[in-house]
């Protein structure tokens, strides 16, 4: 059905505007045009900082694509909003009917009223979830979404139901988030009802699927892979319940549970976000890793409820349209109140014989699988025109027919101002328990693909009427929560990124010690001897570092003030480099905990990385003189920067973080990396070639030293007199006051597992206090030497082995706290305490 020309959103048929338009045209017409664009463009970046990516379902080509939200929002009258909202009610409540037939008695499909077709060769639909003996445990449909057009006559038509997972929650709140923040003139033209209130009936519909007071409620993330993990961070937080992903569950004994470092926790609710078919190996689609085995068995008991059920999105099937509008008065006793846009199942005679007279005026579908993209057969050529009515004859079951609808044009910004672009509506309803409730606002789309660029989202905005008052969550009983101050609860893999990002972000800063250091005694025109001495040792620790290639640093041993090394410490800045690398694996931890982190950390993390990255795209890469002097004085600056980054994290994590869970994996990474840093940079610095006949020449060796662990300014104001052995060594390796020191980072780490493990006699903790005696064993057997300087020399064997032990320390840590928990070490399923939290 060929439809006609579209209806304007914002413009009446006589040329005038819509009346719930006109408080925003009047903020429009004060701010310009160039102020509009320019808002724009604080938006996209307010986005792109947040480090939001495509919260839409994948499209066409470009299922990745990052999105920008227009500035102007899509306005719906208050009456017109909820006339949709309850013929939504209607259709979620009549698709709820169909799953509970389809999953259960399967009537309408031994009645003839549905087709067996459009279930059984549907690829959503999933047997095991099947229970037709009444083994149901309440309805299969929590959350529910709607994509709907405008058609040309006025009516709002649905032309996709979202059954299985509605995406696009998290985009409506960035959506609202960034106007507010760069549109206030637009916020404060009209009062509006606020999408804030559906998140709290949502997190109280949640609590109420699950048997006692305090349920565990966890999201079931697609991983940070896919272009939904941000939603998915977004509404985690939103309802205060725990992210996790399949390898972070298992189910024993029938009962789902949380593996954390201290055992399990029992789920009660699971908030699905990952494909169905892929959530239990055991019965569905083996091949997926990802599942939890047993999932569905623990569903069936009633031990876990999973929201919504696995086998919902047989539903989506765009066949199944065609007979909702019969089906409606059967199974819920009332004709549809909102109309979907036409459509043919083409498996029924009078619908191929429709399609036969007149087929170029529809859109062919598959009929049972909504993602297989839809063709136009009247832009077609005639030899692909003919191949798809052959392919239509053959198997006429499999196709459906969909109407085409010119949908409604709403004004976006562009290149030349405001300019109107066909949108698309999606709204959200969720199931309070007794009836269906919709947020206030939903999630526009502009569908004009022939618009270069990322998607293009709108905010919807719905008027609040005078009088409304605000809806909340129904009243309800709760049981008070006791008291808990424990790290135990931390997901295995969440401490292992915690830590990593700990290791890493110290890698990050000793790298820039060790440039630093190069580039000052690079730049000098004339290194003396001693600087010599200290760069063949600072070289040893870049090599160390995979900061510079052995065959580089061997190269310039005959002359390391020579262009060779201070192309080499370029390179290692560049693009393509180790540093960047570095500032890459940050990143993305930063990006796996994103669901940890506070928003001021997260914020510091993602500018401070965007800041650094672009601050090294520019280093000098010529051979003249003068590019290299310039070269060795930005290096220096990107140094300082990334100290003053590194320093930045460490305090805010200092500050905002709690003192156990992540932050106590965070430290503890980076103890355990700088310690072995420490270990390796004195070994090289003590190793002197020369020094054991003339000890004197340990001197360059012993200012390396006290300059890579920041120590100069304290060696000074305690001995104020000339370089010894005995004191340097003591403030670097034995002083556990001093926090760039050895004996530090192992007293932090001894104590922290302890804390950990809840035990003095903790084996982990009791190894970190062994490499502790034995760094102030080192420096005592110096100090007590009559030759300070020769028992110094002696030391880079034993400071190596303890590089070695402190690297071995990190893997038995990483086996005891992030190898994922065995059964034989957890909590029962009637053990007190072992639930998790549904809030935090």
């Amino acid at each position: 059905m060929e439809a006609g020309a579209p209806l304007d959103e914002m413009v009446d048929g006589a040329g005038g505007f819509r009346p719930h338009w006109r408080p925003l045209l009047g903020a429009l017409a004060d701010l310009g045009r160039e102020a509009l664009a320019e808002r724009a463009q604080l938006i996209e970046r307010f986005l792109a900082d947040e480090g939001v990516m495509s919260l839409l379902a994948p499209q066409e080509d470009n299922p990745v694509a990052a999105w920008r939200c227009d500035p102007v929002p899509l306005i719906l009258p208050p009456a017109e909003f909820d006339a949709l909202e309850a013929g939504l009610a209607q259709r979620a409540a009549l698709l709820e009917a169909v799953l509970q037939d389809v999953y259960g008695p399967q009537r309408l499909l031994a009645e003839g009223a549905l087709p067996p077709a459009l279930i059984h060769a549907n690829p959503a639909f999933l047997r095991p979830c099947r229970a037709p003996e009444g083994g149901r445990h309440g309805p299969l449909l929590h959350l529910y979404a709607a994509d709907l057009i405008r058609a040309p006559e006025g009516d709002w038509r649905v032309v996709a139901d979202r059954t299985a997972s509605a995406t696009g929650l998290g985009h409506v709140l960035e959506n609202r988030r960034a106007l507010s923040r760069h549109m206030p003139e637009f916020i404060r033209s009209q009062e509006l009802r606020q999408p804030g209130p559906f998140f709290d009936i949502w997190q109280d519909a949640l609590r109420a699927l699950a048997p006692g007071g305090n349920p565990g409620i966890a999201l079931l993330a697609t991983g940070h892979a896919s272009p939904f993990w941000s939603e998915q961070v977004i509404l985690s937080r939103e309802l205060s319940c725990a992210l996790v992903e399949g390898g972070d569950l298992s189910v024993r004994d029938g009962v789902l549970y949380l593996k954390t470092l201290r055992g399990l926790q029992r789920v009660d609710v699971l908030l699905r976000r990952q494909d169905g078919r892929t959530i239990d190996p055991l019965e569905l689609d083996s091949s997926m890793a990802h599942g939890i085995a047993g999932l569905l068995d623990a569903a069936r008991g009633g031990a876990v409820k999973i929201v919504n059920d696995p086998g919902t999105g047989c539903v989506e099937a765009p066949g199944l349209a065609a007979f909702l509008p019969r089906l409606a008065p059967r199974l819920i006793g009332e004709e549809l109140r909102l109309a979907g846009a036409r459509t043919l199942w083409l498996g029924e005679a009078a619908a191929w014989a429709e399609a036969e007279r007149n087929l170029d005026s529809w859109l062919v579908r598959s009929a049972v699988d909504g993602t297989v993209r839809s063709i136009r057969p009247a832009g077609l050529g005639a030899g692909v025109r003919a191949a798809l009515l052959a392919r239509l004859a053959a198997a006429p079951q499999d196709h459906a027919l969909s109407e085409v609808l010119a949908p409604s044009v709403a004004p976006c910004v562009g290149p030349e101002g405001l300019a109107p672009r066909p949108v698309m509506l999606r709204l959200f309803l969720v199931f309070d328990g007794r009836g269906w409730r919709a947020l206030q606002g939903g999630l526009a789309r502009v569908l004009d693909g022939a618009q270069p660029g990322p998607a293009i989202a709108k905010d919807v905005w719905i008027p609040a009427e005078e009088g409304t008052a605000i809806q909340g969550p129904r009243g309800g009983a709760f049981v008070p929560l006791s008291i808990r101050r424990t790290s135990g609860e931390l997901p295995s893999r969440v401490a292992d990124n915690f830590f990593w990002l700990g290791r890493y972000l110290e890698r990050l800063e000793s790298a820039a010690r060790l440039l630093r250091a190069g580039a000052g005694r690079l730049g000098r025109a004339t290194p003396t001897p001693r600087e010599l001495a200290e760069l063949r040792s600072l070289s040893a620790c870049l090599v160390r570092a995979e900061l510079l290639d052995a065959e580089t640093a061997q190269g310039g041993a005959h002359g390391l003030g020579t262009r060779l090394l201070t192309h080499a410490l370029l390179r290692a800045m560049r693009e393509g480099g180790p540093v960047p690398g570095l500032l890459a694996r940050v990143s993305h931890l930063a990006e796996l905990l994103r669901d940890r982190l506070t928003g001021e950390m997260q914020h510091a993390l993602h500018r401070g990385l965007r800041q650094l990255g672009a601050q090294l795209t520019p280093l000098p890469g010529g051979v003249e003189a003068r590019e290299e002097a310039l070269g060795l004085e930005r290096l220096t600056e990107a140094s300082n920067a990334i100290l003053s980054f590194a320093a930045t994290v460490a305090g805010l994590a200092a500050e905002n973080m709690v003192r156990g869970g992540g932050r106590l994996f965070l430290d503890l990474g980076r103890r355990v990396e700088r310690a072995q840093a420490i270990a390796a940079e004195i070994a090289r610095a003590l190793d002197q070639p020369g020094a054991a006949t003339q000890p004197a020449r340990l001197e360059p060796g012993l200012r390396l030293a006290l300059e890579l662990r920041d120590s100069v300014i304290t060696y000074r104001s305690r001995y104020l007199t000339a370089l010894q052995a005995g004191p340097v060594l003591d403030l670097v390796l034995a002083d556990e006051g001093n926090p760039r020191g050895l004996a530090f980072q192992l007293a932090a780490a001894r104590d922290m597992l302890v804390d950990l493990d809840g035990d003095a006699s903790s084996p982990l903790g009791l190894a970190a206090g062994q490499l502790l005696e034995e760094a102030q064993a080192m420096v005592r057997d110096v100090a007590a030497a009559a030759g300070q300087a020769e028992a110094a020399l002696r030391l880079p064997p034993r400071l190596r082995a303890m590089e070695g032990a402190v690297a071995a320390l990190s893997n038995r840590i990483a086996r005891q706290y992030f190898t994922l928990l065995p059964a034989a070490h957890s909590l029962g399923p009637t053990a007190p305490g072992g639930r998790l939290r549904g809030a935090a």
